[in-house]
């Protein structure tokens, strides 16, 4: 019996493969596989882009044993636009042409190399509704492949995970999101997005960047004011070969942490201190932006980031947040960024964890220590 589809699928998952022909048939099984969903409502769209292989033609033998309509497109892109973005942007097109109306559709990625795992859709569905316009899903590495790196490299993941988790933790902490409630993460993958239609007709679609469209898709629904959630039960695993496809990827990241041991690590971490500061002078500039300030906010900002009270008030008065604070960041000289070295990690993540601690227990802090009602200290500033 022919298989029989929704004409215009509620949900669309846009996949960009680059001669994937040996890892697709598992991307798709695990898309198969996926629980409390109607397999009859979606719609998966391979991108088979500058392919050298039989990625095409294997992705069509394989439909008609998918419990979904498979949509197969095949595409020479431009050496301007041959990248990973590139390749992303137009997969994310071609899937979003196929769903309408806009207010109810839904539009996915992951990537050929990846495995949903099988709540994956439903996570998802779940983010979206509690109210989000887009989720941030998270990866992990695919076991048997991991197995296969340097253990230097492992204990290097393991160690910059988990401090991104406690300064994950300690955001949630000092100013609670509820579209983003703990536990969420801090990832922006291509492994896993989702969002409404809506909103990636909002901020005009992926990004065209050749590399980290991921993370320009994010930010710009952010900068946007859309309702972002990272949920943690949203998990694809991806592969963890050395060699990858896409220039820019977790292939060329993993490369190069061999070749260089003591490279600083993941750029989005940073001092525990330093991340309290940063979080609290956040959380005064939206109370400023809300109208709602304490009565020194303005003062104490002005002093502690060296800026002119006016500028902090030119800037809260913007009509976004996002855009407000990406400013005051670029702005102020305390708020820029301090790499850390991998031999960092254990001093500072000790330091987050007397920092959590304290925060649990409402109590203020001086250099990262719970302190009397009397103990002063930048990250005071906006506690």
């Amino acid at each position: 019996m022919p298989q029989t589809f929704a004409p215009t699928p509620r949900l669309a998952i846009a996949i960009p493969a680059r001669d994937e022909a040996a890892r697709l048939p598992a991307c798709l099984a695990a898309l198969a596989a996926q629980q409390g969903v109607d397999p009859q409502a979606v719609t998966v769209l391979v991108l088979a882009n500058n392919c050298t292989d039989d990625t095409a033609a294997l992705a069509r033998r394989l439909a008609p044993d998918l419990p979904f309509r498979l949509e197969v497109v095949e595409a020479r892109l431009p050496p301007a636009s041959a990248h990973a973005g590139g390749a992303r942007r137009a997969a994310m097109e071609a899937a979003a042409a196929l769903l309408d109306p806009p207010a109810e559709a839904l539009l996915f990625s992951t990537d050929a190399d990846g495995r949903a795992e099988p709540g994956w859709i439903a996570a998802n569905l779940a983010a979206f509704a509690s109210g989000a316009d887009a989720v941030a899903g998270t990866y992990a590495p695919d076991p048997a492949e991991a197995a296969q790196l340097p253990e230097s490299l492992r204990q290097r993941e393991a160690a910059e995970t988990a401090y991104a988790a406690l300064l994950e933790e300690m955001a949630a902490l000092v100013e609670a999101d509820p579209h983003d409630p703990w536990p969420r993460h801090a990832v922006h993958s291509g492994a896993s997005i989702a969002l409404r239609l809506a909103a990636y007709r909002a901020v005009g679609g992926l990004p065209a960047v050749p590399v980290g469209e991921d993370r320009a898709l994010f930010a710009a629904l952010q900068r946007a004011g859309l309702r972002v959630r990272h949920c943690p039960a949203a998990r694809v695993i991806v592969s963890c070969r050395l060699a990858g496809r896409a220039a820019g990827g977790m292939a060329d990241t993993l490369r190069d942490r061999l070749a260089r041991p003591e490279a600083p690590v993941d750029a989005r971490l940073e001092p525990a201190l330093a991340a309290l500061f940063r979080l609290r002078c956040r959380k005064a500039l939206r109370r400023l932006h809300q109208g709602q300030p304490r009565p020194d906010d303005p003062q104490r900002l002005s002093r502690m980031l060296r800026l002119p009270v006016a500028t902090l008030t030119a800037l809260a008065a913007q009509p976004r947040f996002a855009p407000a604070w990406e400013a005051l960041q670029a702005g102020a000289a305390p708020l820029r960024r301090r790499s850390l070295r991998l031999a960092d990690l254990p001093l500072e993540a000790a330091r987050a964890r007397a920092i959590l601690a304290a925060l649990r227990r409402g109590r203020p802090l001086l250099n990262g220590r719970a302190e009397g009602p009397g103990g002063s200290d930048p990250c005071e500033l906006a506690a």
